[in-house]
């Protein structure tokens, strides 16, 4: 099945951008994006001596794409599955109880900054996106597009 047509939309795109491990990088970064008009709408850090990964969703994909080719900066990019928890952390328990039940790995998660409606919101890395979406949505779990997340 395909991804884009599984959602009902465009599969939303994260960032993993490598950045040095020095102080002010990560403001850099952001402030750039900023400039670029484009927001940082869920952030994942993880630290090491000398580089730090950020995973990151934003409201603009393309125009991110292009800024960080232009400007040299080392990134990757992949889809996540993004589910929407009407009762915040009460339906955590009920996500991760569906994806164990259905053997799911989750290679990592992180939660949203913000949405519109006000509702909690995860990205998830699934070991397999398309099974995770039908088994999510099977449990009663809204997935959301990069048009339901940006502006």
């Amino acid at each position: 099945m395909d991804t884009d047509s599984a959602l009902g939309g465009e599969p939303v795109r994260q960032f993993s951008v490598f950045l040095h491990n020095r102080a002010g990088t990560l403001l850099g970064l952001v402030r750039l994006l900023n400039d670029a008009d484009v927001q940082v709408i869920a952030l994942s850090v993880q630290d090491s001596v000398d580089v730090t990964v950020v995973r990151m969703l934003v409201t603009d994909p393309d125009t991110v794409d292009t800024l960080f080719m232009e400007r040299g900066i080392p990134f990757g990019g992949c889809e996540v599955v993004v589910v929407e928890l009407d009762y915040g952390a009460n339906d955590l328990s009920k996500c991760l109880s569906a994806l164990l039940t259905a053997e799911t790995n989750i290679h990592f998660v992180y939660p949203l900054l913000s949405r519109p409606e006000g509702k909690a919101a995860l990205a998830l890395h699934l070991e397999d996106s398309d099974f995770g979406m039908s088994v999510l949505r099977s449990n009663g779990f809204r997935l959301l597009t990069q048009s339901d997340i940006t502006r």
